[in-house]
């Protein structure tokens, strides 16, 4: 809830929630439940796991799941989910950019279109979906492009699968199925690092003392890193913790094109990982989840190809 003058307090009750007469105009009998409560910085993986166990709990009492969540961490939470629910019925994943009592508050109407969404036949098998601003995007590909902005969840590089009108959801193609992880160790850790000028080697060399299970770096441009970061690299996978690398701007991917000192050329020759348009938080949750299942390297290589 937020105040007259802008700050947002939490409170004990969800202002995205549906009286039983307005499920009851959308056709559909809902069931409301609130396991996890907190703001989204908040939320671990213990909290997805919650959530998780939930819906593969269900048994197929219901015919979909909405989930409501804070925007910070909502792609994160998508994607884990998207990882680790092998299921046919529709997982839609929203929230709200404006607070309840402010002018234009999107809360409420984007639960409505998640319903709707999670309520459609051809949302099965689909995956995670994350339902915004009219907008249905896939958990691997939506991120969170703007601080505030309604429209702020998108998917670069691919866009939306479908959208929403006043009268019927459309979809406009269907994406790859996604690996599927069974194990989840919350003893795991994996740590993410993000590339910059004169980047040198202590965060890395600090992950090895801490017996870091993984490391995801956010590289420049098409996957390169200064060189006064490969010494702490080398540390790293010295240390035989394996490092995905995913690139920090914003479109593309990245690949070993660039023969030079702390170049992606050179970072393979070391036995870099190199993930395929995956953003940072992203690969680090994958990364977690494959090592909880007890992938190698070349296990890791394949995973990150697609």
């Amino acid at each position: 809830m937020s105040s007259t003058d802008g700050i947002v307090t939490p409170t004990s009750e969800n202002p995205l929630r549906m009286e039983t007469d307005g499920a009851g105009a959308l056709g559909i009998v809902l069931d409301e439940i609130y396991p996890v409560q907190k703001p989204s910085p908040h939320m671990t993986l213990e909290d997805m796991m919650i959530i998780r166990d939930i819906i593969l709990q269900d048994d197929g009492r219901h015919d979909g799941f909405v989930i409501t969540h804070g925007t910070d961490t909502l792609e994160e939470t998508a994607y884990f989910l998207d990882l680790t629910l092998d299921i046919d019925q529709p997982v839609v994943i929203t929230g709200a950019m404006r607070s309840s009592n402010e002018i234009g508050s999107d809360g409420l109407y984007n639960y409505i279109s998640s319903l709707k969404t999670a309520m459609t036949p051809e949302s099965a098998a689909r995956g995670v979906l994350v339902v915004f601003n009219d907008e249905i995007h896939t958990a691997r590909n939506v991120t969170k492009t703007h601080t505030s902005n309604i429209a702020t969840f998108q998917s670069p590089n691919h866009g939306p699968i479908g959208f929403l009108t006043k009268d019927d959801i459309h979809y406009h193609h269907y994406i790859n199925k996604q690996d599927q992880f069974n194990s989840v160790d919350l003893g795991k850790r994996v740590a993410l690092i993000k590339a910059h000028a004169d980047l040198d080697d202590t965060f890395f060399k600090a992950l090895v003392d801490a017996g870091y299970d993984g490391l995801v770096l956010e590289a420049l441009g098409q996957g390169n890193i200064p060189p006064t970061a490969l010494e702490g690299l080398q540390s790293a996978l010295d240390a035989d913790i394996p490092v995905i690398l995913v690139s920090r701007s914003f479109n593309g991917i990245v690949g070993s094109y660039y023969d030079y000192e702390g170049g992606g050329h050179d970072l393979k020759q070391r036995g870099v990982i190199f993930s395929n348009g995956l953003n940072g938080q992203k690969a680090r949750i994958k990364l977690l989840l494959a090592l909880c299942n007890d992938y190698g390297h070349e296990a890791l290589e394949e995973v990150f190809r697609h």
